[in-house]
């Protein structure tokens, strides 16, 4: 299920649909986010003239995808207080990949290739062909450009 943000959802099922959303992050399917608050968590992280365009979430991860690169967020430990930062410039992403689940192997994958490397160097695994062929329309569409 994608969510548009925290206002996106109205009404008395917006309990019920945020609680959804948990369940769909804790079993391994990547959520949209909201672009504003995303913006604000990576201040940091982003250049000036840099603006995140979409962001996915999947537990306490995120998937980012800016004008300018592609950014994971990999928070680590038990308070995830740790964070790592893969930041992927478009124009260095060679191709890409992606597997869907089957029915015996649930998790579907999504491989990341840059520059002329023989290894991927990101897999990202989903348990949700919809959030794994989501993420890789916005992929598709990134590098594209």
């Amino acid at each position: 299920m994608l969510i548009g943000g925290e206002n996106a959802i109205v009404g008395k099922n917006r309990l019920e649909d945020r609680m959804m959303g948990l369940f769909s992050g804790l079993l391994g399917n990547a959520s949209q986010k909201n672009i504003e608050k995303t913006e604000r968590q990576l201040e940091d992280i982003l250049t000036t003239t840099e603006n995140v365009e979409l962001a996915f979430s999947l537990i306490r991860d995120l998937i980012v995808f800016t004008d300018k690169r592609l950014i994971l967020v990999d928070k680590q430990g038990m308070t995830g207080k740790k964070t790592s930062y893969k930041s992927f410039p478009y124009r260095s992403i060679s191709r890409f990949s992606v597997e869907t689940a089957g029915h015996f192997d649930l998790d579907a994958e999504l491989k990341i290739w840059v520059s002329s490397a023989q290894e991927p160097a990101e897999v990202l695994q989903f348990t949700s062909d919809r959030s794994v062929i989501a993420i890789q329309k916005a992929l598709a569409e990134a590098v594209l450009r």
